[in-house]
This record gives C-alpha cells, structure tokens and sequence, in this order.
C-alpha cells in the first residue's frame, strides 16, 4: 500500500474521537506503580539520584532486572505478585549500566566504564539470576549502548558516543563504533569467542564514524542495529558477522505539527525532510522491523516507521500518533523541536495478536498497536511515569512492563517508577478518562492543564474547563461531555481581550455566570501580575476585569486566586475567590475566601482554616457552590507516596458570612466531604499532586479533574473522575 494512503488511513481512526476497534476486547490496565527509590539502600542518601532505564525480565517473568546508570547499579524487583512488585535490591557493577538482556538464568548487561569520549571502554557483565551475583565479566572494545540476544546470538552495540560540546556535536568524532557479536551455549557465553563486526563505511552520514545505538536479535539469528546519528540501519548475520543488508533510515515530511515553543499548542506546522535518526528498534517478524525515531542532532521525525528487511517502508506513522496524544492532553507544547520523541519500542505476541508497543519519552505514555501486516491499528494509549524508555513485554503471562527515567524525587518531585500492565477481555481501558474531539479545522482539539471546572445549570454530565498559564499564550475555555467514557472535549472558546488572545493570564478557577463565566486568573506579583477576577461573555470576550483594593494586595504573595463560584442572584449575587495560600495579613494555616459583590463591587472575605502539613504546603485548589453549602478542595503539594493531603471539605453556606476587609474577618467552620487519596489511588499509579478542579452536575453527581501541567515536570497524566452523590 503506498505510504500517504496508509498514513492518511491511520490518521482518520485516531481523529474519530473513537481512536480504539470496535472488535477489540482485550485490554491493558495499569495494576501496579513501583517506585525505584524503594531499591535505595537504607544508608544511602534518600535524595540520591537514581533511575530505572532498560528493563528486562527473567524467562519465568516473575523477577524484573533494570539499568541504574547513575548508581553504577543493577535493580530487581521481585513480581511474582505482579499488582504488588517488591523492592529485590540491588547489585553495584562497577561501571555505568546501559542495557540488560536475561538468557536462561543468566542477565548480561552491557557496561560503560569510559574515562573520556576519546578514549571510551566498556565491558558485558554476567549476572547470575541464582544468586544476583556477577558470575564473569568481558572486555569490550568500547563503549557499548546496547545487548540483546536471540537464537544462539547475543549482540552489543559498541556506540563510541561523540562529544556534543565538540564541533556543535558534528561527525566524525573518534573512535568509530561497531557491533560485538557472541555465540551463546544456552545461557553460556565464552568471552574469548566474541567478535567485533566493523560497520565503517557503510552510511552516507559520518561513513567513518559509525556510532550503532541499539541492536535487536530476530527468531532466525539476524541482528537489527541502528546508528542513530547516521541516520542509518544495518542487517547482519549474527553467526557470520556479514553484513546483509544497509540503507538509510531515510526521512519524513511532517504537516499539521506544533512547532514553537509560544505557549499554545497549534497543528499548523510543517517540517520538510527530518531525517529519522532512529534509535530504538524490534523485529516484529523475519521481515520487517520497528524503529523509534527519536532523533538526535538533525533530526527526529516524532513518530515510528516499519522497515521491510531491504530497507523499503512498509509503513511511517507520520503525525498520527503525536495527534493522539493531543487528542489526550499528553502533548509537550515546550518540546517542539522534536515533538512526543519517541525512544522506545517492543514488540510481543499475546494470543492470536502480535503487539507493538511505541514509547514516547516526552508525553510520557506508550501506545499498543496490532500488526495487521498493514497499516498497524491502535488499541489503546498507557499512561507511564516520566520519560519512559525501558519497555519489555511478557506474553506468557499477559504483562507489559514500562519504565521511567527522569528522576524529580530529589528536588520534591516524583521518582522514577516502574509501571506494570495487565492484559485481559475488559468493556475499554481505564486510561484515558478524558480526551478531545475534533476541532472544525479535522484536528484534535488540543488541551492539557485543567486547573478548574465547572458545570452546566441545567444539563447533566456538561462541564466547562480552563487551561493555566501553561497555555498562557491561548487561555480557553474548554466544553466537556461526561456522558461520554472517556469524557469528552467538544468545544474551545479562546478567552480575549480587544479581539486578541488575552495572553499572561494564569486562569485557575471558573463559575458559570448570568450570560458567560467569572474567572479566576492566579498573580504573580514577582511578574508584575495581578490577581485577577474576569468576567466574559459566552463567546470568551472579556467584559471585565476587577481587581482586589490596593490594600489587600500588598499583603499578596504568589500563590493566590485558585477557585471562584456564585452565591445566590441578583443584587444579592456574591462572586466567591478561594485564595491558595496564606497571604501576609493571615495567620498561620488560615487563608481567605473573598467575597466580591457585581452590585456595588464592594469586597469583603472570611477566613478559612487549613490542615496542617507534614511536608511542603497546604493550600485550596477550588470552591464550589453546592446547594446549601460550597465545596473546596484542599490539598498538599506533595506527590506519590509522599501526599497526605488531597481532601473535600465543605462549609454551610449559613457560616459564610463576610465582612468588610481590614476588620478582624470571621473564621468558618468546615466538615471533611471525601478523603480524595483513595480515588486517586484507583488508577494504580502514583498519587498525583495536583487536583484543582470540582464541581457538582445539574444531576447531583460531583466530579473531580486533576491538573498535568502541560507535561511540565510531569507525567501528563489526567484523571477526570465521577465521585457520583456526595
């Protein structure tokens, strides 16, 4: 089939709304999140910086072996339980780590003990699974990326990584990489039987300097390996060493992309001939082969390809799969060079299904395909810690195992975690809980970064949604139907002032109003930005903006306006402000709830008690008027394991009764409505920090919606719940 038909094939399933087949009855859940500082040995600083990169597993599928490259370490995590992973320690290897393969009972893992990129060294350690000891260890003749093994064949990419900070990064640097091929007796290996394959030569790219990347063995003994910054791919026999087949890994051109890093995600852009640069590649089977176009220093052409064995395309996934995950609010609009940046791949037999998995190391999620023999179909997306990379699929007992690289944990943010998946016959996946639809122009309405909700007066399950200053360039107003599963994202309404974007606006709260909405829109007096209460018409045209008195702001600090809802109508209408944090007139772990009235646009406030927090800070993300009382959420900024705070309290609206500031302002009295920890902890991942949005539907049933960040130090996963009557 010719590439454009395929691809275009492709792309109007994705954009459907209904992205997965209507036959499809099986199904990965995420079942449990393991985090790898639960391997970090007592007496080691617990801000040590640690990471679970490639991962494999033993043949029975019950231990999981990981590269920890910055503590010079081998991981273990025992699943035999696989909803309840258990930390299995570690074993240090005297050198940096860069990729694992388990033979029988034997892990061999490729290790870089390089002094410098001019004179690069390495050498395969193998570990016995028995005893988690090292058994022997291999010379290599440089620094190798990585090992795999098949059929007799165990190969190693020997890299010889350049210097980026030498001639912006340019080839040829050396030594010149190649590929190390070993003869494997079962799970026996003799080091003095490997053999060095030169690959000098072969790509038109830095010929000289070949630097291979990643190597994959096929059922039938061949080896698959990629020189990314070659932009090449080559075949060898992995008994002979000869190389079989090379060619270029060729390049894409790319349309309806985002392309600049403005704060607003826009599919206008086009690149013309990005090279592919591949890095991570699969045999799906004898013939044809999956690459991961992560790109390096020209390239990276944000999706994946499926190479024939001579070099031919049988299909180029183009920009569907970076419109998916806008369509789920996974998109890093501040990495638009390289866009989702797709790192990892695996493939897998589960049943009568065989299975490619297509990792994207910036978005934070890996996408299930089917092979068709085609055009591969997607089945569903998997949500994943930050920066997946390691993917290893255990068909024989229906689990997919994906890792998380970028490690937060020592500057108060997550750790990397180790997420495992479970197949089975399920009526949908779990994840997504909410996505978009199309826009008017066939793309996907782009989103991320809910920071409040609010719902319609008269319709059930209808939702309106603002973005944060994330999107501060392009702040919206989204539509939400709830009816749907996942939810769905209808409609966007760009928020502006004089017919333009109404740009550095920081929206965190919104409340239906008479004929539009009020919104919320957070300070930052660093910035010279004002706390902000924004009432617009039905069209996201401003019609005014109120600020609080020039007295009460001094005493403002950055984190201010977080939620806003009405009270009663009229000239009795109050406009309600959740103020996050304490500002400088307030007590310790008291807070305002302002109080502004359209009829003579007088304020006042009460003051509102916090929780007191065991780490970090306490705050409000969000008040709701609901019946005779609203509702807030209260939360800690904490994340994981380390969150205790994530909670519904509610406050009788007959204690709401504000006084004119600069008074002593009465203190109200709230009552816990739902402990939200154990919601959030349904999903079976980490716990995450953020949720900023609530609201009650003209049914009575209450909803929840947790805010990523716009992919910003986050994973960019969403959870929009129904909590259904409280």
């Amino acid at each position: 089939m010719h590439r454009s038909i395929i691809v275009g094939s492709l792309a109007a399933a994705l954009l459907s709304g209904t992205a997965l087949s209507a036959s499809a009855a099986e199904y990965f859940d995420r079942i449990a999140s393991f985090p790898i500082t639960a391997n970090l040995p007592k007496d080691e600083d617990p801000k040590a910086e640690t990471v679970a990169e490639i991962i494999t597993a033993s043949e029975d599928g019950k231990l999981l072996i990981y590269t920890d490259s910055p503590r010079k370490a081998l991981g273990f995590i025992d699943i035999t339980d696989p909803a309840n992973p258990k930390a299995g320690g570690s074993l240090a290897l005297g050198g940096e780590p860069t990729s694992v393969k388990v033979v029988g009972q034997k892990a061999y893992v490729a290790v870089n003990t390089s002094e410098s990129f001019t004179n690069p060294s390495g050498k395969l350690v193998t570990v016995s699974l028995a005893d988690r000891k090292i058994a022997a260890e291999c010379s290599l003749p440089g620094q190798p990326d990585s090992v795999a093994a098949n059929a007799g064949v165990l190969a190693i990419a020997i890299e010889n990584e350049r210097d980026e900070t030498v001639n912006d990064g340019a080839l040829p640097q050396m030594p010149a990489g190649s590929l190390v091929l070993g003869s494997l007796d079962g799970d026996q290996l003799a080091c003095a039987g490997l053999k060095t394959v030169s690959l000098t030569g072969l790509p038109a790219v830095g010929g000289e300097d070949p630097e291979p990347e990643y190597v994959d063995v096929s059922d039938e003994g061949k080896v698959v390996v990629t020189l990314q910054e070659n932009n090449h791919i080559a075949v060898v026999d992995g008994k002979t060493g000869k190389v079989e087949a090379h060619f270029s890994a060729g390049s894409v051109d790319l349309k309806t992309i985002d392309t600049k890093k403005d704060g607003k995600i826009e599919l206008t852009g086009t690149m013309d001939k990005v090279v592919r640069e591949p890095d991570a590649v699969h045999w799906i089977d004898a013939n044809r082969f999956v690459t991961a176009n992560e790109g390096d220093w020209k390239g990276g052409s944000r999706g994946f390809t499926i190479f024939n064995r001579d070099g031919s395309v049988a299909y180029e996934s183009g920009a569907s799969l970076e419109h998916e995950i806008v369509s789920l609010g996974h998109y890093p609009e501040s990495r638009n060079k390289k866009g989702v940046e797709i790192e990892g791949v695996e493939t897998g037999r589960f049943g009568n299904d065989t299975l490619i998995f297509v990792g994207s190391e910036r978005a934070s999620v890996v996408a299930v395909y089917r092979d068709t023999g085609a055009a591969p179909e997607l089945v569903q997306v998997l949500p994943t810690g930050i920066g997946p990379e390691g993917l290893i699929a255990i068909p024989s007992r229906n689990l997919f195992v994906a890792t998380s690289e970028t490690d937060l944990h020592g500057e108060g943010g997550v750790a990397p975690h180790v997420m495992i998946y479970q197949r089975a016959e399920r009526a949908a996946p779990a994840y997504p809980t909410i996505r978009s639809a199309k826009n008017v122009d066939g793309l996907p309405i782009a989103w991320g970064a809910l920071s409040g909700l609010a719902a319609d007066k008269t319709q059930a399950a209808k939702f309106h949604a603002v973005t944060d200053s994330v999107y501060g360039a392009a702040p919206r107003i989204l539509t939400i139907d709830a009816s749907k599963k996942p939810a769905l994202i209808t409609g966007e309404v760009l928020v502006t002032r004089n017919g333009a974007a109404a740009e550095k606006l920081d929206l965190e709260g919104i409340a239906v109003a008479q004929d539009g909405f009020w919104l919320a829109s957070e300070g930052n007096l660093e910035k010279g930005v004002k706390n902000l209460l924004i009432k617009v018409d039905a069209k996201g045209a401003i019609q005014e903006e109120i600020t609080v008195p020039a007295d009460l702001e001094k005493g403002a600090k950055n984190y201010g306006f977080e939620g806003v809802t009405v009270t009663g109508s009229g000239s009795d209408e109050i406009v309600w402000l959740a103020v996050q944090r304490e500002w400088a007139d307030d007590g310790k772990n008291v807070v305002k709830l302002l109080a502004y009235k359209p009829s003579d646009k007088s304020w006042s406030a009460v003051r509102y008690p916090l929780d007191g927090a065991e780490a970090g800070w306490i705050g409000l993300s969000e008040i709701t008027a609901a019946g005779d009382r609203v509702i807030i959420i209260e939360r800690d900024n904490q994340i994981a394991e380390k969150a205790t705070v994530k909670k519904l309290y509610a406050v009788s609206l007959a204690d709401m009764k504000p006084r004119a500031l600069g008074g002593e302002l009465p203190l109200v009295q709230k009552t816990l409505v739902r402990d939200l920890l154990p919601d959030l902890k349904a999903a079976k991942g980490y716990v995450l920090d953020k949720v900023e949005g609530f609201a009650v539907d003209a049914a009575g049933d209450a909803y929840i919606v947790t805010d990523n960040d716009g992919v910003s130090g986050s994973s960019g996963e969403t959870l929009f719940l129904k909590l259904g009557k409280l």
